[in-house]
């Protein structure tokens, strides 16, 4: 890969690693090069992890890396931090990068390592950089916000033994009020005319973290926000939880449609977290065979022991309910 070439001086950026971010986000180059180079030669991602978090195959992302090189190699093109005047038109990708950088980290698809803290902290700084300096937009501010929801929640997803919780069992009373305050200033701040997906999931997350429990949260605003995020942007992850959050608005049977829809998606059949999701629906629907056969799919669908153990307490749940 060639090196990156900067200009420091030059620059309204003064963070090293942002000005990394800018110089791999070449217009010569297709958005879905620029982040999957960036990902992995500026934030050192393992071609399996951006596999995961671009819901692509391994092969997918070894392909798109061989033609980064001959495009690079034989256009000759440079990876330099851009000119000031170029800087605005690169930040679409350089946000994004961001964002898949703080999923990763939020949950990482990397052996039994569930959350990696040093990824969801460098995303934030960077989040930060740009909101401190020129280049600040309303989709900076709201994607740092979303981040920081996200964020204030970290220290509740492990029981204090260590065991996995899912967001209806985390105790709410470890939530970090301050990065929810923090988040929703930058929220509000991020108000425009023009909303980004940033906003969307932003108000999705604040949704979440302004509800007293998991029983009084408003499903039915969660599932509309993600209905608009959907609008014109196909993503099978944003309708898995679409569909998550029908069911808890109490459209159930509209959720098992998206549900059963996401089983054929090439990618999402093999995901641990489609069938996790379906078994503990079917726990819910008291459906103990249906639910044993989607969560014995999702526990060999993860490496995870944490995950494992979590599927695993789900299923003798279900044996236990069966004696009785």
């Amino acid at each position: 890969m060639p090196t990156v070439e900067s200009r420091f001086s030059e620059s309204l950026l003064e963070d090293q690693q942002l000005k990394l971010l800018f110089a791999c986000a070449h217009p010569d180059l297709s958005p879905k090069i620029q982040v999957v180079i960036t990902l992995k030669y500026v934030i050192n991602l393992k071609v399996d992890a951006i596999a995961k978090v671009l819901a692509l195959g391994i092969d997918a992302v070894d392909k798109i890396l061989v033609r980064a090189r001959k495009k690079i190699e034989t256009d000759k093109i440079l990876l330099k931090v851009p000119s000031n005047d170029e800087l605005k038109g690169r930040l679409p990708i350089v946000h994004k990068v961001i964002y898949l950088v703080f999923n990763e980290g939020y949950k990482s698809s990397g052996g039994n390592e569930i959350v990696r803290e040093e990824l969801c902290e460098e995303a934030l700084l960077l989040a930060r950089s740009l909101i401190n300096g020129d280049l600040c937009t309303s989709e900076s501010q709201s994607l740092y916000a979303l981040m920081l929801f996200h964020a204030a929640r970290l220290k509740a997803r492990f029981s204090p033994s260590g065991k996995l919780l899912d967001l209806e069992n985390q105790d709410r009373s470890l939530w970090q009020p301050d990065l929810i305050a923090l988040g929703k200033y930058y929220l509000e701040r991020s108000e425009a005319s023009t909303i980004s997906n940033f906003h969307i999931e932003a108000c999705i997350a604040y949704t979440h973290c302004a509800a007293s429990s998991f029983e009084t949260t408003d499903w039915q605003l969660i599932s509309q926000l993600y209905s608009k995020l959907l609008t014109g942007n196909a993503n099978p992850f944003i309708e898995l939880n679409y569909a998550i959050a029908l069911y808890f608005s109490g459209l159930k049977e509209k959720s098992f449609e998206i549900l059963n829809q996401l089983e054929k998606h090439p990618y999402m059949k093999n995901y641990f977290l489609l069938n996790a999701t379906i078994g503990r629906f079917h726990v819910k629907e008291s459906n103990p065979t249906l639910a044993r056969h989607y969560l014995s799919k999702a526990v060999h669908q993860t490496n995870s022991a944490l995950e494992k153990e979590l599927i695993n307490s789900i299923m003798e749940e279900i044996t236990v309910k069966l004696r009785n």
